[in-house]
């Protein structure tokens, strides 16, 4: 009778035909004797969890694997703990999943017995929607507040606004009838550092007075940024993308996203942006908002109990955070899909565009620029584009992906020197250096002095009759009457000529301030320093050219298109490529990038030259390495993150990358019914593994399933405190019937239900290959090597990232070519292809031969193996 009904739940043993109902928003695969292809593009339903209970995935190679829907066996009760992760772990994405699955057909089994439970159905169904309308609210409110307090921020260190101490520079002379269209900038009401304590608007007293309350102010906001962020949330420093990216891919960082650290993130994002240091708000600006999703998500059960689930929000809050960062949220939604999110099904991308949408209408109704955009630096451009205009972009794209390549490795180099010295153990000290050295050099140029998006505002925009930037002092032989669409193209003025060198030394200046700003302990996103860089580096490419139109017309290359009189180059368009090159090689984003960008400007019509040097730029940082910037600070930090972009490349088996090794010690196993309680609390204090495999015996080796130490510790706690009779003699069970004991012996411990019958096995000569297909694709902790059912050893997610790490410092000798066209035998076959002699089914050779022989075939180097 109990087997029938385990065979009933899909628990039989034997059987592997029993189909679980699906839950409503996703579809059921029948994987039921399917020939699983890892190759495939088509994997995300792995990590789904839609899979039948029992599936069996049979992989050509040799190896299997057995799963179940179902991890956890009958319970009586639920034992509170079980299931959850400490932190610095990593989630199990499958018993997440299943887990969900269970909820789910819970809420509908009881939704017809009463209009309670079909209200609390529908509040179910509805949840996911609520979190990410609240999460976008958030956003969008706490964007418009950071960006109108550090603009405010910004100006204080210029002088303030009598009339009005709220107001920044450009709102104080809103309203003053004594501003002239010349200097527009300038205004009674507002007064400089240097009126209000000398007395005097110009001269040299003035000037070193504004340059002294310059300094200190810049100082004095780094100084205050970094102290918060030491005292009260020191996850709140940095960008934040690297470890929402790890987050995202299952890892647990407890505290990373909660109140503190958004409420410190927050005050220290307006300092940070205001004392001038070369970094920018946007990508903190997702960090911001996948708090904001963290925080929402635990007020409904359906996320704040299922770390799978919380992840769904988390990555619409990445859109959203996108979104209010540079008012596009269509790229916010394709940046969470292409650059953060590790799982990303289609329900996600609906909320995420909901959330995206939902953020950008609460920024636009706040308005914080005052010009009833989303973003600062929105441009029209009024002049197509030409053919020969591709090579200047393409050669900006070069200039990205060098930029990038560049970057990446002196940030990373200093990072890791930052780490490894004792510079690293003064954070104040560093910033207020950093701060400093910036505050210094930048005062006098007046493109450095610029807040940074002012100055990508300024880089951007078109010169017209309205325009009083040195850019565009221009000698003028037009008609004033002229309208703003034909103003030709014309000579360079002085100004022109005296701001193309201020760009230059602005160009220097940012790069190597960038390099040792990002990584600081403030909250610091790359963003826009990367666009200014390109877009200084644009500016002077788009003006070059423009002139060498204009005095060589006559070539072939500008004959056809640039005529004298004719308005030909857009020195501004260049500036918006270039910034795209620049922030593509530095990210190695494309289809968000370029998405962004014209989202950002409106250049809609500008599109093609947008992705020509996006893709450039991608190319040529891809030369000098394929990671990148927030890949490679995930590396240094090293978080444990298997990047779905790299290739596994290399010939080895899972034998060679398993724990133990031959001279390690032999693996930590526990049996199913002779271990007592004393037995599991000293093998869990004397190590340090999180999980243990549950053999038949010492004897038979036989897999039974798998335990995770945490559960088997909180069962072990909830089992004394509840349960008389539990000592430290009492035999702990695993299987379905308790053994018979004598009658003197103290109650068994059951532990049954916290054991997962079904841990994902492969076999000794599984290619590496895919089983690192199989952690990528289905989020896996960890997972089981087995022979013929016996248990050899253990690959985790660690040894995976471990191996993959002393590859990169190997490089593995080409195999002969008769070993690519060598049938792969399996374990039971020998190098001859003939069957190994075998008597009552069990091998007559060790198990470590035939591993000798396996990796005399392959010709393996033992400096590749871990």
């Amino acid at each position: 009778m109990e087997s029938e009904q385990l065979f009933h739940r899909g628990y039989y043993r034997n059987s592997y035909n029993s189909i679980t109902s699906a839950s409503s928003d996703e579809e059921l695969l029948d994987g039921v004797g399917v020939i699983m292809d890892f190759q495939t593009s088509e994997d995300d339903n792995l990590l789904d969890g839609d899979t039948a209970v029992g599936t069996h995935y049979t992989m050509t190679n040799g190896g299997s694997i057995n799963s179940s829907t179902h991890l956890l066996d009958l319970l009586d009760e639920p034992i509170p703990g079980v299931g959850t992760y400490d932190d610095f772990h990593t989630i199990d994405w499958v018993r997440e999943k299943c887990k969900d699955r269970e909820r789910h057909r819970r809420i509908n089994s009881k939704k017809k017995e009463s209009a309670w439970e079909m209200t609390k159905s529908l509040y179910d169904a509805w949840s996911g929607w609520l979190v990410v309308t609240l999460t976008g609210l958030a956003s969008g409110a706490l964007a418009g507040l950071i960006d109108i307090a550090a603009d405010w921020m910004t100006d204080l260190k210029e002088g303030i606004c009598l009339s009005a101490l709220w107001y920044n520079h450009e709102q104080c002379c809103w309203g003053s009838n004594e501003t002239t269209f010349e200097e527009r900038d300038k205004c009674p009401q507002w007064k400089t550092w240097a009126e209000l304590i000398i007395g005097q608007a110009e001269g040299p007293g003035s000037y070193i007075m504004n340059y002294i309350m310059y300094i200190f102010w810049a100082l004095s906001f780094a100084f205050l940024a970094v102290s918060l962020v030491k005292v009260f949330a020191p996850y709140a420093c940095g960008s934040g993308i690297p470890e929402i990216k790890t987050i995202l891919s299952g890892f647990i960082i407890r505290g990373y996203l909660g109140k503190w650290t958004l409420m410190i993130k927050t005050i220290t994002l307006v300092l940070a942006v205001a004392s001038g240091l070369s970094l920018g708000k946007e990508g903190p600006l997702v960090h911001v908002a996948c708090c904001c999703g963290n925080i929402f998500s635990y007020l409904f059960p359906k996320y704040s109990t299922n770390e799978a689930k919380k992840r769904e929000v988390l990555s619409a809050a990445s859109a959203a955070g996108v979104s209010v960062a540079f008012g596009a949220p269509i790229g916010g939604v394709l940046f969470s899909l292409e650059e953060v999110s590790y799982y990303f099904p289609l329900k996600t991308l609906w909320r995420s565009f909901f959330a995206a949408l939902v953020a950008a209408f609460v920024l636009r109704s706040i308005n914080p620029f005052g010009n009833s955009r989303l973003v600062l630096f929105y441009v029209e451009y009024h002049t197509p584009w030409y053919l020969f205009e591709l090579f200047p972009f393409i050669l900006l794209g070069v200039f990205g992906g060098l930029w990038g390549a560049f970057f990446i490795r002196a940030n990373i180099a200093w990072c890791r020197r930052r780490k490894s010295t004792k510079f690293g153990k003064y954070p104040v000290l560093e910033v207020i250096v950093v701060a400093a050295i910036t505050a210094v050099i930048a005062f006098p140029n007046p493109y450095t002095r610029l807040n940074t998006s002012e100055l990508i505002k300024e880089l951007f925009t078109d010169c017209g009759p309205l325009e009083s930037s040195s850019l565009c002092d221009y000698r003028n032989d037009m008609n004033a009457s002229k309208i703003v669409d034909d103003i030709p193209d014309r000579p360079a003025g002085l100004g022109v000529y005296s701001a193309i060198w201020q760009l230059c030394l602005a160009l220097i200046f940012k790069i190597i301030m960038t390099v040792f700003t990002f990584g600081i302990k403030v909250p610091s996103g790359l963003f826009i320093p990367s666009m200014a860089i390109g877009a200084i580096a644009g500016r002077i490419v788009g003006i070059a050219v423009e002139q060498l139109a204009y005095f060589h017309h006559d070539w072939f290359i500008f004959k056809e298109w640039c005529e004298v009189g004719a308005d030909c180059i857009t020195p501004g368009l260049y500036a918006m490529v270039g910034a795209a090159a620049c922030l593509g090689g530095v990210t190695r984003m494309t289809v968000s990038l370029v998405v962004i960008v014209f989202e950002l400007t409106g250049g809609l019509e500008y599109i093609v030259p947008l992705m020509a040097a996006v893709m450039t730029s991608k190319w040529v940082g891809d030369a000098f390495g394929r990671e990148g910037i927030y890949e490679a600070h995930i590396r240094l930090n090293g978080y444990p993150f298997l990047d779905a972009k790299e290739e596994f490349t290399h010939t080895t088996l899972a034998a060679d990358v398993m724990r133990p090794r031959r001279n390690d010690p032999p693996l930590a196993v526990l049996t199913q019914d002779n271990m007592t309680v004393d037995d599991i609390e000293n093998m869990i204090n004397e190590t340090s593994y999180n999980g243990f495999p549950v053999i038949m015996s010492k004897e038979s080796q036989r897999l039974v399933g798998f335990a995770l130490r945490r559960d088997l510790t909180i069962a072990i706690e909830s089992a004394r405190k509840k349960q008389e009779g539990i000592v430290g003699s009492s035999r702990v069970c695993f299987a379905q019937h308790t053994p018979s004991l004598p009658a003197e012996s103290p109650r068994p411990l059951k532990l049954r239900s916290i054991l997962d019958m079904s841990p994902f096995t492969v076999t000794d000569h599984t290619p590496m290959e895919i089983v690192v297909d199989i952690f990528r694709k289905l989020g896996l902790r960890q997972c089981l090597v087995t022979h013929n059912g016996i248990v050899l050893g253990i690959i985790t997610k660690k040894n995976i990232l471990e191996h993959l790490e002393q590859l990169k410092q190997h490089v593995e000798p080409l195999a002969p070519p008769w070993h690519y066209n060598k049938k792969r035998y399996p374990a039971s076959y020998g190098p001859d292809g003939k069957p190994r002699p075998r008597f009552n089914n069990v091998q007559l050779n060790p198990i470590d031969e035939e591993r000798e022989e396996t990796e005399e075939e392959v010709h393996l180097l033992n400096s590749t193996t871990l």
